[in-house]
């Protein structure tokens, strides 16, 4: 951002300049225009640019054919709009890794103790005539021993040197495996473009300003845009606005689409306005380095960050930093490793909060030094006394002038003493017995893949009381799955053997899956040998197509039978909808619609069902609220999506029926099969549970997944159990018992609500934030709770950044 203004004055001098006819439009008229939303987004392009075609042309790109891909141009939007890259924070050094090893409490204890020992070592003062001045008892050392004083100073600054470069040098290598993943991830997030009237996938750094780009279900926008075609858009825009409903996007009301928001339904194409540090992203990452920056100045010692330790303790109230946190994690996408952002932290934020096992070892540490300073002072106090007695009172001698200096230099040798006490006190091997076993864990974790950033956070995880864990891809697989089938009025528990299924029914039901599915849709093999196979496209239709694979059927020959361009009508699935029905045209000229969609939805519109022979019966209301008891109750108890299947024949003789009347049409329907599906729970999660419960360890799930289906979960992994008075709750009810009237959070009102919480469900970035916050902050037990998050969504970024330790997925 800076680089572009400081190439380009402000205004529009740019274009009408030195560049004139290069571009009609300047950057900050773009970031200008990304900044308003819906109506007046759509009024400023008429104002500014007629239409959005006309801010094509500016852009001297097509909104059909896209740019030509000409290197030369690419190059010119590159100088002149931009990258699409925001640059890394600037790593730490190894030196100031090393300064920030060299401030803990035992090691300047031990500098210090071992700075006055070496001096002290070197002071040899010039002998007497003792005899007459008296005898000193005890300490004296002989001539080998005085000579070799200074081992122990030495041996001290030796194993501080030690402590220091093992935690740096740790620190400093995971950063630099984290920025090696963190490129790596920004090289594989490849986006869809039109160049040359071809698309083509190229990678998120190179889009430049004036691509052409398609989105689609599933997408994270890499930058922002200006939409120039629709299908049912809705976008998710919570990491940017903090709003939770879908927002429609259409070229009438609301066409600026946004970097770092995810597209949730239906897809389009848009026109790129703004990359890199100009986008909405990119302004917002640029106002948090610089209230980082400032933060820095204020404060002497930055905070180690990082999603696997990170300690951010300031006080923060759910204000801005909170809104702008869960950008970073967007911008991650798949990962929390990416670049960190931290949160704009308060200015009264005077030092970096120390780990659990840090705070009670400088505690130790401050203890065994007051003690031992306490020791060392008596020591000395007690030799003086007993030479000054023993020489002055009980041997009765005088003081005579020419004893002073040895009487002082036995005072030296008493104070000698003292040190060697203190020193010997304070456990110079402890801070290198932690250090050398913590970095031995973050040794054996890599062999797990688990990749450590910071080395206390291994033993803040063994100090951990709580973990605060998100359900979807964390307990269960993240892959739809189907687990229960009714067909042939038959309900199966588990998928049934394809000989169970009487073949004209099986013969229909893979048909419809097959191509009333999207064609982007496929189980691919799995990348590694023994993996599983990867799921590419809408969940629910990879669960369908994963059945129509363990039927001992396969899906692609029908697809190559009946290609894209063959089906005859398509009626794509939305939010009112709920169901999605493709046409195809028989030889006789009639027509068979397939249909697929929420149970609720598509058994009304069912007048028939395939009986246990095969053949389609009857199927009254009635009948459809016996099954609905028998049948769909009971798979949503077990936390189960019910998807129903169907299908309809229009005969030849009727004629073509008119498609506009979708009411009419979606209608008449024969039930094939219902199917329960569900994210499975991960194989290795209840026991892991269980050796966590045992461990005094409390698991609470918060997900935003509904309540019914999170507490099936739950009770499957084993985070809740039959006949424990524990508490499942929805984000909404939660708010209500935790805020006041004025919206705010009281602590005490949370108390009375997270020792009891097991669930909750339908919960916020917010939310999870608030949650973990409260459990931090509460003083209802004994012992401050130590609170792990694990994660692996844009979701869970809040919650990782202000948790004790954060495992990021």
């Amino acid at each position: 951002m800076a680089n572009n203004t400081a190439e380009h004055p402000p205004g529009n001098s740019v274009a009408e300049g030195n560049h004139d006819g290069d571009f009609g439009v300047t950057v900050m008229d773009l970031r200008e225009l990304m900044e308003l939303r819906s109506a007046e987004g759509v009024s400023k392009i008429q104002d500014t640019h007629g239409d959005v075609q006309g801010l094509c042309r500016r852009l001297k790109t097509s909104a059909i054919e896209g740019l030509s891909g000409n290197p030369v141009d690419l190059e010119k939007r590159h100088t002149f709009f931009g990258k699409n890259f925001i640059p890394p924070k600037k790593a730490k050094t190894f030196l100031a890794l090393v300064w920030e090893a060299l401030q803990d409490v035992t090691l300047i204890i031990l500098e210090i103790a071992a700075i006055i020992s070496l001096c002290l070592s070197f002071y040899h003062p010039l002998g007497g005539d003792s005899e007459a001045c008296g005898q000193v008892a005890g300490g004296v050392e002989d001539e080998g021993e005085a000579q070799a004083g200074w081992i122990e100073g030495a041996a001290i600054l030796f194993s501080v040197a030690i402590v220091v470069l093992v935690t740096a040098f740790n620190d400093w290598s995971k950063e630099k495996q984290f920025r090696g993943l963190q490129s790596r991830i920004e090289q594989e997030q490849k986006f869809t473009v039109i160049r040359k009237g071809q698309v083509i996938q190229i990678p998120v750094s190179e889009i430049v300003v004036g691509d052409i780009a398609q989105i689609k279900y599933g997408d994270l926008l890499p930058a922002d845009g200006i939409l120039i075609q629709g299908n049912d858009l809705k976008i998710d825009e919570s990491s940017l606005t903090g709003e939770s409903d879908h927002v429609r996007k259409s070229m009438e009301k609301d066409p600026m689409l946004l970097s770092g928001t995810h597209v949730m339904e239906g897809s389009g194409r848009m026109v790129v306005s703004a990359v890199g540090l100009n986008s909405q992203t990119g302004i917002i990452f640029t106002l948090l380095c610089a209230g980082d920056n400032e933060e820095v100045k204020k404060v002497k010692k930055s905070k180690k960050q990082g999603p696997s330790e990170n300690r951010n303790k300031a006080k923060t109230q759910d204000g801005i930093a909170l809104e702008i946190q869960p950008l970073k994690s967007e911008e991650a996408t798949e990962s929390e490793e990416k670049e960190e952002v931290k949160p704009v932290k308060k200015v009264n934020v005077t030092k970096k909060e120390k780990s659990v096992l840090q705070g009670k070892l400088t505690k130790l540490a401050v203890q065994i030094g007051k003690a031992g300073l306490i020791m060392s002072a008596l020591t000395v106090i007690i030799l003086i006394l007993y030479f000054v007695i023993d020489t002055f009172a009980v041997q009765g001698r005088s003081w005579m002038s020419e004893c002073t200096p040895i009487y002082i230099q036995y005072f030296v040798k008493f104070f000698i003493i003292g040190v060697t006490v203190l020193v010997v006190a304070v456990p110079e091997g402890l801070p290198l017995a932690v250090t050398i076993s913590l970095a031995y864990s973050v040794k054996k974790m890599m062999k797990d893949n688990n990749l450590v950033r910071h080395l206390d956070a291994c033993e803040t995880m063994g100090n951990a009381t709580a973990i605060c864990s998100d359900k979807t891809g964390t307990l269960t697989m993240n892959r739809m799955t189907v687990v229960q089938a009714y067909v042939n009025d038959t309900h199966f528990k588990t998928v049934p053997e394809p000989d169970a299924i009487k073949p004209e029914t099986l013969e229909v039901m893979v048909n419809s899956i097959s191509i009333n599915s999207a064609y982007t849709t496929k189980i691919l093999p799995p990348e590694k040998e023994g993996g599983l196979p990867r799921h590419v496209g809408n969940k629910t239709e990879c669960a369908l197509l994963g059945m129509v694979l363990q039927l001992k059927r396969d899906y692609q020959p029908i697809r190559d039978e009946v290609p894209e361009e063959k089906l005859y009508k398509v009626y794509t699935f939305n939010s009112s909808r709920k169901s999605m029905s493709t046409v195809l045209k028989n030889a006789d000229g009639g027509f068979r619609m397939y249909s697929k969609g929420a149970s609720e939805i598509v058994l009304r519109k069912c007048s028939r069902i395939l009986d246990t022979q095969g053949q389609p019966r009857v199927f009254k209301p009635k009948d459809r609220d016996e099954m609905v008891r028998k049948v769909i109750e009971p798979m949503a108890c077990d936390g189960l999506r019910t998807i129903c299947v169907a299908y309809r024949d229009f005969p030849a003789e009727a004629g073509e029926p008119n498609w506009e009347h979708e009411n009419e049409i979606l209608n008449e329907l024969t039930c094939i099969v219902v199917v329960g599906i569900e994210d499975p729970v991960r194989p290795e999660v209840p026991d892991a549970i269980v050796k966590c419960q045992r461990a005094g360890i409390t698991v609470r799930m918060v997900t935003g997944d509904n309540i019914n289906t999170a507490r099936a979960i739950a009770i499957k992994c084993g985070i809740l159990l039959p006949g424990e008075d524990f508490l499942c709750m929805e984000g909404k009810e939660f708010n209500q018992q935790i805020r006041n009237d004025q919206g705010e959070v009281e602590q005490e009102r949370l108390d009375k609500v997270w020792p009891k919480l097991r669930v909750l469900a339908r919960s916020s970035p917010t939310d999870k934030h608030t949650l973990v916050k409260g459990i931090i902050d509460s003083t209802v037990l004994e012992t401050r709770q130590v609170v792990a998050v694990t994660g692996d969504g844009t979701n869970d970024g809040p919650a990782l950044k202000k948790a004790d330790v954060g495992f990021a997925m």
